[in-house]
């Protein structure tokens, strides 16, 4: 069985040396959407989690919301670490055009109890999801270098910022009560596929 919640990225090797010279710059709107968006997520979180744990159910508009902001900062940080070109939208529906994707499969019933501890149970999960971020961070740093010196991304790079953008994205699903299955390292779901150069 896959895990609940899939990740899929496109790789394009040219990439543009404009954009990624001034990204810190247009992430700049991306980052203060981010904020408030967050911060209702947050508290649609902290609601869910009360749900959850009286009635066993995520009610469906709040899963729909919190499943949105994951898609959004998913595609923010694959924007922010060059994984892609294409800026993102500033909602959290699905886009089956972005080069990063991401859906989820909501569960009929949530245990109660795993939902009750879930900020102790998510502690590891929070610890190497930092590790594996700075991975990502290092990731993105050599490539903006090579993508300025190259204007190419090289696939090797590239790969290795999808397993680390992927792991980050459903440990924020984890975490954000969307499924009750720890993250896995790679399950297939985070497979790149090749897209034509833009």
């Amino acid at each position: 069985m896959s895990y609940p919640v899939t990740f899929e990225a496109d790789y394009v090797e040219q990439r543009n040396r404009l954009t990624t010279f001034f990204r810190l710059i247009l992430m700049i709107p991306l980052w203060i959407w981010l904020y408030f968006y967050g911060l209702i997520a947050g508290f649609a979180v902290l609601i869910a989690w009360f749900a959850i744990v009286i009635t066993g159910q995520y009610p469906r508009g709040l899963y729909d919301f919190v499943a949105g902001y994951t898609r959004f900062i998913t595609r923010v940080t694959a924007y922010g670490a060059l994984l892609c070109d294409p800026y993102p939208s500033f909602g959290g529906s699905p886009d089956p055009g972005y080069p990063v994707r991401m859906e989820f499969e909501r569960l009929d019933h949530y245990d109660r109890l795993k939902t009750l501890f879930r900020i102790i149970l998510a502690i590891p999960i929070v610890i190497l999801r930092y590790i594996i971020s700075l991975l990502l961070e290092i990731g993105a740093f050599a490539a903006w270098f090579v993508i300025l010196v190259t204007g190419k991304m090289p696939r090797g790079l590239y790969d290795l910022m999808v397993f680390a953008n992927s792991y980050t994205a459903r440990s924020d699903a984890y975490i954000y009560l969307l499924t009750e299955t720890y993250p896995p390292f790679e399950d297939g779901s985070q497979a790149t596929t090749s897209a034509p150069a833009i």
